[in-house]
């Protein structure tokens, strides 16, 4: 079974070829994945490594964590399942409030009259 890893702390110079070149000293791997700031396509500084293995995710844990990988020293762990309420409910919970305030505000008055 795969094992996901994330990678942190990288420079914005490194690519998904670089990492898979990295990791695949350490062990086949499935997937390189980058991530990319939506709005200007520039990396955010971490990408997640699927290795095909357990052990092997644990040798390229052990071998590449803190390891110095374009003048940065890499953080490396076996990624954990993203929480969705967090993150996605925040967002969306600031974004309904906005418009809330500034619709409800007139719809309020208007609606109070109308009523």
């Amino acid at each position: 079974m795969s094992t996901k890893l994330y990678v942190g702390n990288l420079s914005f110079n490194t690519t998904a070829q670089d990492l898979e070149t990295l990791f695949g000293e350490h062990g086949t791997v499935q997937s390189a994945s980058l991530i990319e700031d939506r709005e200007t396509g520039r990396s955010r500084g971490f990408a997640f490594v699927e290795m095909s293995s357990g052990e092997e995710a644990n040798a390229a844990i052990a071998s590449l964590d803190g390891k110095d990988l374009d003048g940065r020293n890499l953080k490396v762990n076996e990624a954990k399942p993203r929480e969705t309420g967090g993150g996605g409910g925040g967002y969306g919970g600031g974004g309904g409030g906005g418009r809330g305030r500034s619709g409800g505000g007139g719809g309020g008055s208007r609606g109070g009259s109308s009523w």
